[in-house]
């Protein structure tokens, strides 16, 4: 990705955004940083100026909801001047047992973490192939790589989340235009504060999951466990046999 590369950051209050931002401010980019959280966004961005980043622009908005989204999209392009880079990095955690007992519950997380993710996703590709070229890093979760019962409506939207960009990555391949599925595993942020256990093995710190974003990026990495021992953790828990499986409260 070029050091002058206009990026448009969805949910950019995130820990993860926020630390790939600092990567991306460091190297000159430009930043247009979208959130539903303004005074929170203005914050990070006086960050991102201070350190280096020549032009970062903010627009609070509720990216869940995706009314008019055409329109706001392409908002934010003539805001930035053209867009080189998407970053996806919103959702919403939730809890399995509200899922299960409050319809509005279920339906707020289905249209955070999957049906607006993937309106703006596909906005991102027209514009993409329209340009010939672009990046689109969504952040999804290794939660989408089995259904459990502890999580299953969340791995639900995830999973449906990373089926799309796996799709859209087989659209763009041998062109110009990157499409990244990320699937962090335990990261120590916000969204996971209430879970216990959080300087374990497992988990990650948004600096390294953002370190990994990058150069998966660099590498045009179409899906990215993070961190990588993820991907050996999910293969074995995607072929339990079902018997077994069963018998885990995982």
């Amino acid at each position: 990705m070029a050091a002058t590369s206009r990026i448009l950051v969805l949910g950019a209050t995130s820990a993860i955004a926020e630390h790939w931002c600092r990567l991306r401010a460091s190297a000159g980019d430009a930043l247009l940083l979208v959130a539903r959280d303004g005074e929170k966004l203005a914050a990070i961005a006086d960050d991102l100026k201070a350190r280096g980043a020549p032009d970062v622009q903010t627009a609070t908005e509720d990216l869940a909801d995706t009314a008019e989204a055409d329109i706001r999209f392409a908002r934010w392009g003539e805001q930035l001047g053209g867009i080189d880079t998407v970053f996806l990095a919103y959702g919403i955690l939730g809890d399995q047992k509200d899922a299960q007992s409050d319809t509005a519950a279920l339906t707020d997380g289905l249209q955070a973490n999957f049906t607006s993710a993937v309106v703006w996703c596909e906005l991102a590709a027209r514009t993409f192939e329209a340009a010939g070229a672009g990046t689109l890093v969504a952040i999804s979760s290794v939660a989408g790589d089995r259904g459990r019962r502890t999580n299953y409506a969340y791995g639900a939207a995830k999973a449906g989340l990373s089926t799309y960009l796996e799709g859209m990555a087989h659209r763009f391949a041998g062109t110009s235009v990157t499409v990244i599925c990320v699937k962090p595993g335990f990261v120590a942020t916000p969204m996971t504060a209430h879970i216990d256990g959080r300087d374990g093995p497992l988990w990650a710190t948004p600096e390294q999951v953002a370190a990994d974003i990058q150069k998966a990026i660099e590498k045009r990495k179409p899906v990215l466990y993070t961190r990588w021992f993820w991907f050996f953790v999910m293969l074995i828990i995607r072929n339990l046999p079902r018997p077994i499986f069963n018998k885990m409260n995982i």
